[in-house]
C-alpha cells in the first residue's frame, strides 16, 4: 500500500490500521505495537485527544479494529531507536518508485 503525500501521523494512522487488518486472521492473545509517532501513541492510549478531523476517522478506525482483540499494548519508540525500520520502509518506497518510473 502506498500512501502518498501525507503527515507522519496519517501515515503511522494508516500503517497501524492496516498491520491491524493483516493480524485479523492470526487471533493473537496479545499483540505489542511499536509507532515512532507519539501523538499516535498517547491518543490510541486514551492520554490525548483527537482534535484534528483528518484523523478522527483514522483514530475511530484503529481503536475498532483494537476492540476486536483481545489484548493490545501500544508503545511510543523514539525515532532515533527505530533507524532499522526507516530503513526497510526507505527501501520499500525506492522500489515502490523505480516500479512506478517503469510503467
Amino acid at each position: 500500500m502506498v500512501i502518498g503525500v501525507a503527515t507522519n501521523n496519517v501515515a503511522e494512522y494508516r500503517a497501524l490500521i492496516e498491520g491491524l487488518k493483516a493480524i485479523e486472521d492470526w487471533h493473537p492473545d496479545r499483540l505489542e505495537v511499536y509507532l515512532d509517532s507519539q501523538l499516535v501513541v498517547e491518543q490510541i492510549n486514551g492520554k490525548y485527544k483527537v482534535k484534528k478531523p483528518d484523523l478522527q476517522s483514522l483514530h475511530k478506525t484503529a481503536k475498532e479494529l483494537i476492540a476486536g482483540l483481545p489484548e493490545v499494548v501500544v508503545s511510543y519508540v523514539e525515532r532515533e531507536k527505530n533507524k532499522g525500520a526507516d530503513a526497510l520502509v526507505n527501501m520499500a518506497l525506492d522500489e515502490q518508485k523505480a516500479k512506478s518510473m517503469k510503467a
